[in-house]
């Protein structure tokens, strides 16, 4: 793993990550000067009713506090801003993991949710899909999480045409079944990068199904932080892109989804409960090298960015295992 790639706040953002600290997770809050504040340690500093639910602070124990544990958050994070807290600093060199380094569930995620990757997908195969009627839906299990600045592992024995998709994620931070649309934002904790790296021979070996091909270890990189959903205003005007060694190969903007977050998490929680933690990538735009002209599918040493406006940036390194 590379040096740690500091994280850039717009604003007065809250972010919050986990890092590996002596080998342990830890939940921490980014601060404006880009120190990583121990939450948990920060909180067992104060007897104080408002901050005892965060003093075994992990992150999915902050997501399920709800929105009660971000005032005690918030309370903590202003006062290292003004210097307090100084015992309660992460060390600055403890490397990023996923926010959520080990997720309950599997990943929850939508496909063909932009209309111009639809268009690619269907000239690269000869056919013709079109924009479905309903959200495709799949999933990515918890071996496929991987950590920002980890490596993207290869495994050229079983496929040679290794692909990337950029994706916001969406973070649930209230539980629910039948979420109506006009109440799903009430159920989001925040927003996250993410990386649906898939094996298209593959996914064209199982008769065109997504999981096979979308569950490979490694395949799912996601964070480095996520953003509380107090702090995005919009999440369907943010510029999403993504580059291979500096080349960019997708850039487009969450405005294009064809079904949005409220009708995503309609749909899934139709007869199906969502739970804190849970995540939601959202579909990616267009770009994907398997669609383009010789198809260009990643090898060992690619470096993949993605970027998503006032969420963050998510690097990794493709490497053959």
């Amino acid at each position: 793993m590379g040096p740690v790639i500091p994280i850039e706040l717009e604003g007065d953002q809250v972010r919050l990550a986990t890092i590996s600290v002596n080998n342990k997770a830890t939940c921490v809050a980014i601060l404006k000067n880009g120190q990583r504040l121990d939450i948990a340690k920060a909180a067992r500093n104060f007897d104080d009713e408002d901050l005892s639910s965060l003093q075994n602070a992990t992150m999915l124990s902050v997501i399920e506090a709800g929105p009660a544990v971000l005032e005690g958050l918030a309370k903590l994070i202003t006062e290292a801003e003004a210097g307090g807290h100084a015992d309660a600093l992460a060390p600055a060199d403890a490397p990023y993991l996923a926010p959520i380094p080990t997720v309950r569930k599997n990943v929850l995620c939508v496909g063909r949710n932009y209309a111009e990757h639809i268009a690619e997908g269907d000239r690269a195969q000869k056919q013709t899909v079109g924009v479905t009627e309903y959200p495709v839906f799949f999933t990515k299990p918890p071996t496929t999480i991987t950590p920002p600045d980890g490596d993207i592992p290869l495994f050229p024995t079983v496929s040679t045409s290794i692909d990337y998709e950029v994706e916001l994620a969406v973070i649930i931070g209230k539980p629910g079944r039948n979420i109506s649309k006009d109440d799903a934002f009430d159920h989001v904790f925040g927003y996250s990068v993410m990386n649906d790296i898939s094996a298209r021979d593959i996914q064209r070996r199982h008769g065109g199904q997504n999981f096979k091909g979308k569950a490979l270890d490694g395949s799912c990189p996601f964070g480095p932080s996520i953003v509380t959903a107090d702090e995005i205003a919009n999440p369907h005007g943010l510029q999403i892109s993504l580059t291979v060694n500096g080349d960019v190969r997708q850039n487009g903007n969450t405005a294009d989804m064809i079904f949005n977050i409220p009708t995503l998490i309609a749909s899934l929680s139709e007869g199906m409960t969502l739970e804190p933690g849970d995540i939601i990538a959202t579909g990616t735009p267009s770009g994907v090298g398997y669609a383009m002209e010789p198809p260009c599918f990643l090898k060992d040493g690619d470096v993949v960015v993605c970027d998503i406006a006032k969420i963050g940036t998510l690097r990794n390194t493709v490497r053959e295992v």
